[in-house]
């Protein structure tokens, strides 16, 4: 764990903790930042598309998947 004092602006927080439903600035801030690396995640694999060879069948994994 890492521990750091930071000003934050407080209208910023209350919105963050309105629209999650979070009560407490830490829970808000761990929220916010597993939420960027999440979509900088996505953000990677989106890049990759046309640029992986992929054989197989799609209809047949879905059906696999399903029994």
């Amino acid at each position: 764990m890492k521990r750091t004092n930071v000003v934050l602006d407080e209208q910023l927080l209350s919105r963050g903790k309105k629209l999650t439903g979070i009560k407490t600035t830490k829970g808000l801030l761990e929220h916010a930042l597993k939420e960027l690396i999440r979509r900088r995640n996505q953000k990677r694999i989106l890049e990759l598309k046309g640029k992986v060879k992929w054989e197989g069948d799609l209809f047949q994994m879905r059906k696999m998947r399903i029994q």
